[in-house]
């Protein structure tokens, strides 16, 4: 299976770590991921609050290159996955729209590039039973909070990959690698990533809230597949809470029996080995 990959630019700075695991999951389930030439920023929210033109235009420009490549698309993080498939809906159903996209990435709209996130790829093109049997070190003892964030499958007619408010494929993966996903009321709830340098006080609330509630579920860890509610929630945690957020990338990678998934740990601004050491999990 072959992709154009747009990895957006959380994941060449503080995502890192999801960008390396990404790749190097997708290789192991036999996956070739070819960045796209090019790529820019997809707009993420930041240009959809204040410019509709900039937004839609940098998301067309970036699926513009993708039809040059003639693949579908791949996109991690949620939040440009979330620009990028929004875009595409533009086009798709508003003629509108699409003249308009057109007219600021200077293309012509085809629509026959589909648009994934990697977990849609894993949940529908490799299929969990495939992943199950390609694991060596079962997540055997690891209770997960699996946090889908407020973008990822939102809204239901653009990402209809999943529920909107009862989302099941963190889940579902999650037990696949072996690993035990608990049941709370906290897996679409934002985390206020968005506002983290302009309301640091609403974050903080809202980041403890969320963390607060896994523990309260009995998780020793949450998932997650967006790199700003990872980084939000561990950067905006409380001084005294020292629960770890993985992608389900990394964890993926541990199950998976990949050598290269503990440097992506040593990134994490909460040290996840000694939760890893316990379980037997790591080394």
């Amino acid at each position: 299976m072959k992709y154009s990959y747009y990895p957006g630019c959380s994941l060449e700075a503080t995502g890192v770590e999801y960008n390396l695991s990404t790749r190097a999951v997708a290789g192991a389930l036999g996956m070739e991921l070819v960045e796209l030439p090019g790529w820019t920023c997809c707009g993420s929210s930041s240009a959809h609050a204040i410019n509709r033109d900039l937004a839609l235009g940098l998301a067309a420009h970036n699926i513009a290159l993708a039809q040059e490549q003639g693949r579908d698309l791949v996109v991690p993080c949620s939040a440009c996955y979330t620009r990028l498939s929004r875009a595409d809906y533009q086009m798709r159903h508003d003629a509108g729209e699409r003249v308009r996209a057109e007219r600021l990435a200077g293309f012509s709209y085809t629509g026959q590039v589909r648009i994934y996130s990697f977990l849609e790829i894993v949940k529908d093109r490799v299929g969990y039973a495939e992943v199950t049997r390609a694991v060596r070190r079962p997540l055997a003892g690891l209770k997960v909070a699996c946090y889908y964030g407020c973008l990822l499958v939102r809204p239901p007619e653009v990402r209809p990959f999943d529920r909107a408010e009862d989302p099941a494929s963190l889940d579902e993966l999650a037990a696949a690698l072996g690993a035990e996903p608990v049941p709370w009321c906290y897996k679409t709830t934002c985390c206020g990533a968005g506002l983290s340098l302009t309301r640091p006080e609403v974050v903080g609330k809202l980041v403890a809230r969320i963390l607060s509630a896994a523990r309260e579920a009995g998780a020793g860890a949450l998932v997650t597949a967006c790199p700003l509610c990872q980084n939000n929630l561990e950067m905006r945690r409380p001084a005294d809470e020292d629960i770890p957020v993985f992608y389900f990338t990394e964890l993926m990678g541990v199950a998976l029996g990949l050598g290269e998934a503990s440097g992506w740990l040593k990134k994490h601004l909460v040290d996840p080995f000694p939760l890893l050491h316990r379980l037997s999990l790591a080394g």
